[in-house]
Order: structure tokens, then C-alpha cells, then sequence
């Protein structure tokens, strides 16, 4: 990205140090915390699956690894690497945090007073909004073409702003693949049509930006690399996609199973939302 200074390089490489520390203590913490809360609903008669253990601690890392370890180290001065970090905090490290349904162990495991507090929260009318599929999708896609229309994308040379930059790609894609395909309780989910269109749009909206950065690149980066990390972008991303909407489709085929056996009796077909 852009060049600094020496002076500069070492006050970025200690607060880049810092923040990489802060970063996996968190990281550490989300897992350890997961594990007892699974440990605790075990010990309650209630068990948890096996495989939601292994989407959060996969989901964890991933969105860890893009903001501090190797590839975060190269995706400063490799355009990329710097797309491969994007992928993974923005798309696929969301997906899989939000298949672990961490607000349900929560509510499962937590004792009476945080749990209600807790449920009140996500019935707050700000968690109505922002939960909300059309929120979620200017929130994560918006958040991508402002990145890359406005000087944040140069301003990711600082260590402060690549962290925040990156956690609200996995906020905000956290989001959005709660809204599409969540596996925890929500405020307030709009019909599956409503949301098919949205993921329609906010999938068009991803290609249409990987395109545009083709073929017109950040203007320091070299044109070799804009056109690989554009290219990534494009086909990486589309096959996070397919997954998100494999899952989605698999989600309404049962739903409307489920209202083909309402009460026992079956029902007519033009009644399955």
C-alpha cells in the first residue's frame, strides 16, 4: 500500500505488534468461551453439536488469520493477499460463525437474568433494524465499494484502521448470513422471497465491484496484482456464495415441508412461503 517513513515503519510495527496480540486474546477468548458454554449445556442433559464446535473455532481463526499471522503480514504489500483477507473475514468466515448459532448456546446456557437481558436486546427496535436483510446488505456490501472508492483502502497501510476495517467486514458479513441463512433466534425475518431478492442483489453487487476493480484498479497497486486480486475476489467469492445459497435453499425446501405438515394435515402447496 503506501510508503512510509522509517520512523513510521517502527511506530506501525509496534502498534501492529499490539493490536496483532489483541486480536488473538480475543480470538482465544471467543473459542474458550464457546467450549465451556457447550461444556455447561452438556452438563445440563442438553448436548450440542459436534459440528457447530468445529464451525465457530473454524470461523474464529479464519477471521483471526485475516488481520494478523502471515497472510495479514503479506496483504500489506501483496494486493492479493490483501483480497484473500477480505474473503475471509467479509464471506467465509461469517458463514461458518453463523452456522455455529452462538446466540442459541447463549440463551441455552446462560442463567435467567443475562438471558432475558440478552432477548431484550435482540428484540430492541435498533436490533429490528440492523438485523434486518436490506441493513445487513448495505452494511457488508456498501462496506466493500466504500473501501475501495474512498481513501480507506490506502489508509489500511495503518495498523488501527486494517483491524477496523476488517472487523467490520466480519460484523457486518455476520450480519448478512445471519439474515440470509441464521441458525439463531432473530427479531424480526422478513418473508423468504424478501430475502432470496436481497441475496440476489447483494451477490450482483460483489461480482459488479470485483469487475469494476479489474478494470479499474487502486492506482498504486501494480496492474498485474489488481487483475489476480480482482479475479479472486470474482471466483472465491462466487463460490462462497453457491455454498450460502445451497444452504438457503435447503432451509425453505424444509420450511415449506414443515407447513405441508401443519397440524398433521397436509395443506395446498400455494401456501408454503
Amino acid at each position: 500500500m503506501t510508503a512510509q517513513g522509517t520512523g513510521g515503519h517502527a511506530h506501525a510495527g509496534d502498534a501492529g505488534g499490539f493490536l496483532d496480540g489483541l486480536v488473538l486474546a480475543v480470538a482465544a477468548l471467543a473459542i474458550v468461551m464457546y467450549v465451556a458454554a457447550v461444556v455447561v449445556s452438556h452438563r445440563r442433559g442438553r448436548g450440542w453439536p459436534r459440528a457447530r464446535v468445529v464451525a465457530w473455532i473454524a470461523g474464529v481463526t479464519l477471521g483471526a488469520a485475516a488481520v494478523t499471522g502471515p497472510l495479514a503480514a503479506t496483504a500489506h504489500d501483496d494486493y492479493v493477499a490483501h483480497m484473500g483477507t477480505h474473503l475471509l473475514a467479509g464471506m467465509l468466515a461469517p458463514v461458518l460463525l453463523v452456522l455455529a448459532a452462538p446466540v442459541t448456546l447463549a440463551l441455552r446456557t446462560l442463567s435467567v437474568t443475562p438471558a432475558r437481558r440478552l432477548s431484550a436486546l435482540l428484540l430492541s427496535p435498533a436490533a429490528r433494524v440492523i438485523s434486518h436483510p436490506v441493513t445487513a446488505a448495505l452494511l457488508s456490501a456498501g462496506g466493500l465499494w466504500a473501501i475501495y472508492l474512498t481513501p480507506v483502502f490506502e489508509a489500511m497501510s495503518d495498523p488501527l484502521v486494517h483491524v477496523l476495517v476488517h472487523a467490520h467486514l466480519l460484523a457486518a458479513g455476520f450480519l448478512f448470513t445471519s439474515a440470509v441463512i441464521g441458525r439463531d433466534p432473530a427479531p424480526h425475518r422478513p418473508s423468504r422471497p424478501v430475502v432470496a431478492v436481497v441475496l440476489v442483489l447483494a451477490i450482483a453487487s460483489h461480482a459488479i465491484l470485483a469487475k469494476y476493480l479489474y478494470a479499474q484498479p487502486p492506482a498504486s497497486v501494480p496492474l498485474a496484482e489488481a487483475e489476480a486480486g480482482a479475479q479472486l475476489m470474482y471466483y472465491a467469492g462466487a463460490w462462497v456464495e453457491a455454498a450460502l445459497i445451497v444452504v438457503f435453499c435447503a432451509d425453505w425446501y424444509r420450511a415449506a415441508g414443515r407447513d405441508l405438515r401443519v397440524g398433521g394435515q397436509p395443506v395446498s402447496t400455494s401456501s408454503a412461503k
